[in-house]
């Protein structure tokens, strides 16, 4: 029952104000009444209504809105440009013989879009100072930057309103300069030399000097974010003939052997040593088992496979670059970045001998000196705010190389021989 009460008082809501909207739209101007010059005396509401618009809509199809950009000029017409009126009110509202003008109004469609429009097409970007990285030659090519600008949207949006009030006077866009945030003296600072450091090898070992230049091209251009790590093996990749590596010697189980690859253990102890001079952290490395000779013991990093592994770490709080260089006997990495407070040092001691051993050999072209082997310490001397410290970094056992001596028919006789 309440159901069908509520339905029939809406419905008789709905009808009185279908019957009071027509009446509105019946309802005549007072005679005489003449707007913006048009004569709608005795006109209904609407019709009137609609022929004073029609004037309103010629009017304005003669008006443009003109926007000066930099080089481009934004215009807008009807209907982009449409208006507002008071023209129901004041027919309503009419006197016998009054001549009446309504309030008009104009406005651009979509208003805030259109500015955002403009803004994107008119705005010039900052271009912040920069450095570019350069595989070879000077480590840095730095470039000034640019400053920009954006346009005013405040005073555009004003500008606009102000030219839409009647003036469609043409608007000019003022623009705002917008300042590098860095200079380039900046840029400088985070691409300094943080360390070097160089290695030395036999040039005419070709095999050998060709996976040195190999791996360490591969190194070469690498940069590193803050807080990134580097991984040698990673970077490098397997070391194959199908990837350009060759034979040459390698450690191989306390032996000196041939294998694939022989050298790339010099590029990742030369970056190794240059990564501690940065003040990098090092994640992993690997001693030989056996001591090379281009550098002290305890500063080596021999990798192998995919099981031994350098990885350094980036602790600068800026990007670090690292490059790569190779000569006719030399490899050099180089890092740059932000430089911190601290200058670092590397240095090793001897702590002890591990005796060779010696063997006997039938076999002349396997006769061969043995070599002690040691025992070794490596440390890190860090110097911050005139404070030095000295860091052990590792211990290290190098093995000692058998010796095998040749104890063939030439030398027995000889033994038997010298009495006489």
């Amino acid at each position: 029952m309440i159901k069908k009460l509520l339905k029939i008082i809406s419905a008789s809501v709905l009808t009185t104000g279908v019957i009071f909207l027509l009446c509105a739209f019946s309802v005549t101007v007072a005679q005489g009444v003449t707007v913006n010059g048009v004569s709608v005396g005795g006109m209904t509401l609407k019709a009137a209504a609609e022929e004073i618009r029609r004037g309103i809509e010629e009017d304005l199809k003669d008006k443009t809105l003109t926007v000066k950009g930099r080089e481009d000029v934004y215009t807008f017409t009807y209907p982009e440009i449409n208006f507002k009126d008071d023209v129901f009110q004041l027919l309503k509202g009419a006197k016998r013989g009054q001549k009446l003008s309504p309030k008009v109004s104009y406005y651009l469609c979509g208003e805030s879009d259109v500015i955002t429009g403009i803004c994107a097409s008119e705005q010039i970007s900052v271009v912040e100072p920069y450095a570019v990285f350069n595989l070879a030659g000077e480590p840095f090519t730095y470039r000034e930057g640019r400053d920009g600008s954006e346009v005013d949207v405040s005073k555009l949006r004003n500008d606009i309103k102000l030219s839409l009030d009647g003036s469609f006077k043409p608007v000019e866009i003022v623009f705002k300069e917008v300042k590098r945030s860095r200079s380039l003296d900046d840029v400088k600072a985070e691409t300094c030399k943080l360390a070097s450091f160089t290695t030395y090898f036999d040039g005419d070992n070709l095999p050998r000097v060709s996976n040195i230049r190999l791996a360490a091209s591969k190194i070469n251009g690498s940069v590193l974010q803050r807080g990134e790590t580097l991984s040698f093996n990673g970077t490098v990749g397997e070391r194959l003939k199908s990837r350009g590596f060759l034979n040459a010697k390698i450690i191989e189980n306390g032996e000196f052997k041939d294998g694939i690859g022989g050298g790339v253990c010099q590029v990742s102890t030369t970056l190794y040593n240059c990564a501690l001079l940065a003040g990098f952290e090092i994640e992993e490395y690997h001693p030989h088992s056996l001591a090379v000779g281009y550098v002290p013991p305890s500063r080596d990093a021999m990798v192998s496979g995919t099981t031994c592994d350098l990885k350094i770490k980036n602790t600068c709080d800026s990007p670090a670059y690292v490059r790569a260089k190779t000569g006719n006997n030399y490899v050099t990495f180089e890092i740059y970045g932000l430089k911190g407070e601290a200058e670092y040092s590397i240095s090793s001691e001897v702590t002890g001998e591990i005796k060779a051993e010696e063997e006997l050999t039938n076999d002349p072209s396997k006769a061969r000196d043995g070599k002690n082997g040691l025992t070794s310490a490596g440390y890190l001397t860090v110097i911050r705010d005139g404070y030095k410290k000295r860091v052990l970094l590792r211990k290290d056992k190098y093995l000692p190389v058998k010796g095998l001596k040749y104890v063939g028919d030439d030398a027995e006789t000889a033994e038997e021989e010298a009495p006489n």
